[in-house]
């Protein structure tokens, strides 16, 4: 059973939100929160597999409260619910830690399917999201140019078939950091999975060898 905090100061749509999830067998909501304050004090005394997090919230915006969340609960992940899709608000939510983003004007069912593509390892962006960055015109630079030295690591180990456990072993860094790295590297690449990184990898000549 996956539990999960729904953070979102209207109560008609956490109530919208925990009958979609509950009627899934193995997701349950542990706790409802309406504002920053209340979302730490969930998540300190359920310490959940993930929350889900309205950006807009009456005591300040949801993005500075991603990392904090993270601090509070290093092992939860946070996936953003929100009606501002513009790319500032999702980039900024991805490099803050954020394990994904789903607008408020897809399908109700894109939800459960974001929480669970979360909770299995993948950095998820909603349909709608999808689409818009695959329209936008190619630029010139190399998507991958604009990647850390750091985050170029994580991507070649995660593209060669590594786990996030494997990875933060490998590169002496915690399995939290290898996360906030991926889901950063994930949003300036456009990449939606691990097979997407590997994909982008092979094309370039970046692997020596298939994905194990």
């Amino acid at each position: 059973m996956y539990s999960i905090v729904l953070v979102d100061d209207h109560a008609i749509v956490r109530e919208g939100f925990k009958r979609l999830i509950e009627m899934e067998p193995d997701l349950e909501v542990v706790a409802e929160c309406r504002c920053a304050d209340d979302a730490v004090d969930a998540i300190n005394r359920t310490s959940p597999d993930l929350v889900a997090l309205d950006l807009s919230l009456p005591d300040g915006s949801g993005l500075p409260l991603i990392e904090h969340l993270l601090s509070v609960s290093p092992g939860s992940r946070i996936v953003v619910l929100s009606m501002h899709d513009g790319e500032p608000y999702v980039s900024e939510a991805l490099r803050r830690g954020a394990s994904g983003f789903v607008t408020k004007g897809v399908a109700p069912e894109e939800l459960v399917a974001g929480l669970r593509a979360v909770m299995e390892g993948e950095c998820y962006l909603s349909s709608d999201l999808r689409q818009r960055r695959a329209d936008r015109p190619t630029e010139a630079l190399d998507p991958i140019q604009r990647l850390t030295a750091r985050e170029r690591e994580v991507f070649l180990l995660l593209a060669a078939g590594r786990a996030p456990k494997q990875v933060a072993a490998e590169l002496g860094i915690g399995q939290k950091t290898v996360y906030i790295h991926r889901a950063s590297l994930m949003g300036k690449l456009g990449a939606g999975s691990e097979l997407d990184l590997y994909r982008m990898a092979s094309e370039r000549g970046l692997l020596d060898g298939p994905a194990t």
